[in-house]
C-alpha cells in the first residue's frame, strides 16, 4: 500500500475516534489509569422524573436517561491520574440538582444509595440498617424526620422522641433521639391484637410537644416479624399550613438491606 494512503487512513482513524468515542473510551498517553465502580442504588417517589449524570453524561438504563421508582445501576469508569468524578441526582422537569457525589481513586469502588420524595431527601439509605428483632412474634421501629420543621416551623430543632402506645393507651415504649439526618434509636415489642398503634412526637426526654400548644400524633399499624425504617413526614393544608405529620413511608419496602 502507498505510503500515503496509509497515512490518510491512520488521520481518518483518528479524526473519526476523537469525534466519537467518550472520554473513558480515550486512552491517554503516558496517564495512570485505575478502574472505578459505583453502584447506584435509589428510590424516586417524587411526581417528576430524575436524571443520573456522571461528569455531564447522562446515564442509561435500559436505554432510558429519566426514571420514577426504583433506581439500581452499576456504573464502570476510569480514573486518570487520580482524577475527580462526580454524579449529578438532578430533577429532569426543573433542571434542579438534587444532590451530587464525589468519588475519587481513595475508594474506587463505592456505593451512592438514596430516597427522594418532594421536600425529602435521604441520604445513605443502605447505611441505616433496620433493627434485628430478637425474637419471633416482634416487631420494631427505627424513624427519621427528613423535613421536621418544614412547615411546623417551631423554635424547637432538638432531637425528638416517639411515645407509641396501644389502642387502649397502654403505654408500650418510647423511640429516641430522631433527627433530620440519621435513624432514631431502635425499639422493638411485642406484637399484640389489634394492630393499632399511636405515636406521640415530644421533645427528647419529655412528654412535651414540639410544637407549642399542638399535640403531635398519628397511626399506624404493626405488623409481626417485621422491622420497620419509618420516615416521618411533616404535612400542610392547600395554604402551605401544618397540618399534621405522616409515617406511611417504610424504607425496607423500597430497598433490601
Amino acid at each position: 500500500m502507498d505510503n500515503l494512503v496509509k497515512v490518510v487512513i491512520a488521520f481518518l482513524i483518528t479524526t473519526i475516534c476523537l469525534s466519537s468515542c467518550t472520554n473513558d473510551n480515550l486512552i491517554p498517553i503516558n496517564q495512570e489509569q485505575k478502574a472505578g465502580k459505583v453502584v447506584i442504588k435509589g428510590y424516586n417517589a417524587m411526581p417528576d422524573s430524575i436524571q443520573v449524570s456522571l461528569d455531564g453524561k447522562l446515564l442509561l438504563i435500559d436505554k432510558r436517561d429519566a426514571f420514577v421508582k426504583k433506581i439500581e445501576k452499576t456504573y464502570e469508569f476510569v480514573f486518570y491520574d487520580n482524577s475527580i468524578k462526580t454524579i449529578a441526582i438532578i430533577n429532569k422537569k426543573t433542571k434542579q440538582m438534587l444532590h451530587s457525589y464525589t468519588f475519587t481513586t481513595a475508594k474506587p469502588v463505592d456505593t451512592l444509595s438514596f430516597y427522594a420524595k418532594e421536600n425529602i431527601w435521604i441520604e445513605n439509605v443502605l447505611s441505616q440498617k433496620p433493627g434485628t428483632l430478637s425474637t419471633t412474634k416482634h416487631t420494631g421501629y427505627r424513624f427519621i424526620f427528613p423535613n421536621f420543621n418544614l412547615y411546623a416551623k417551631s423554635s424547637y430543632t432538638g432531637t425528638l422522641d416517639a411515645i407509641i402506645t396501644k389502642a387502649n393507651g397502654q403505654e408500650i415504649g418510647v423511640v429516641q433521639n430522631i433527627t433530620k439526618n440519621s435513624f432514631s434509636a431502635f425499639l422493638e415489642f411485642p406484637f399484640s391484637s389489634p394492630p393499632i398503634i399511636n405515636v406521640e412526637l415530644v421533645k427528647h426526654g419529655t412528654s412535651e410537644s414540639y410544637i407549642p400548644g399542638k399535640k403531635v400524633t398519628f397511626q399506624t399499624i404493626m405488623q409481626t416479624n417485621k422491622s420497620k425504617l419509618i420516615v416521618l413526614e411533616e404535612k400542610a393544608d392547600a395554604n402551605g399550613v401544618f397540618s399534621g405529620v405522616e409515617g406511611t413511608i417504610n424504607l425496607t419496602d423500597y430497598f433490601s438491606f
